[in-house]
């Protein structure tokens, strides 16, 4: 749906399960109306300013990637079939482009990453699958998350990035 913004040695590359209905209509990383990312980013420190979608590609100059779990479909978490979920792949993202870090944009992005069932804690946490990478889970700036999402965690996360 959308290409990857990725480079080598990035600070971060951000992992969301796949891209919503609006931000595959404009192409655009996390274009949806309620979608939180682009303020979060510029709130947290991430970015020296609060970018647009259409600038989704600025990130790079903040050594700041971005991806999906799945690449061949949009929507709702709910609308995505299982099989378009392909965490082999980001496996591989990882290994190739080495960040510092891998943060999991909500906690089902992590989970099928993680190939993690239950509940799974927000902040940092160690993997396997990224031996080389802090991984973080991050609330989800969905619109449809709203009423769970905080800054908290974002915050703890720009500061580790920052130290």
């Amino acid at each position: 749906m959308l290409p990857d913004i990725l480079a080598p040695n990035l600070d971060v590359i951000f992992c969301g399960t796949a891209a919503g209905n609006r931000s595959a209509q404009l192409g655009h990383y996390y274009a949806g109306r309620g979608n939180s990312f682009w303020k979060t980013l510029a709130t947290v420190g991430l970015t020296p300013r609060l970018l647009a979608p259409e600038e989704d590609r600025l990130l790079l100059q903040f050594r700041i990637g971005l991806t999906d779990l799945a690449k061949s479909a949009s929507g709702m978490d709910r609308d995505i079939p299982e099989s378009a979920f392909i965490p082999e792949r980001l496996a591989q993202i990882v290994s190739e482009y080495a960040p510092r870090a891998v943060a999991f944009n909500g906690k089902k992005a992590a989970k099928l990453a993680l190939a993690q069932r239950g509940s799974i804690p927000l902040g940092r946490h160690q993997h396997s699958s990224f031996p080389n990478a802090s991984v973080w889970i991050l609330p989800s700036t969905s619109g449809a998350a709203r009423g769970y999402f905080n800054l908290r965690t974002w915050a703890d996360f720009a500061a580790f990035l920052n130290s």
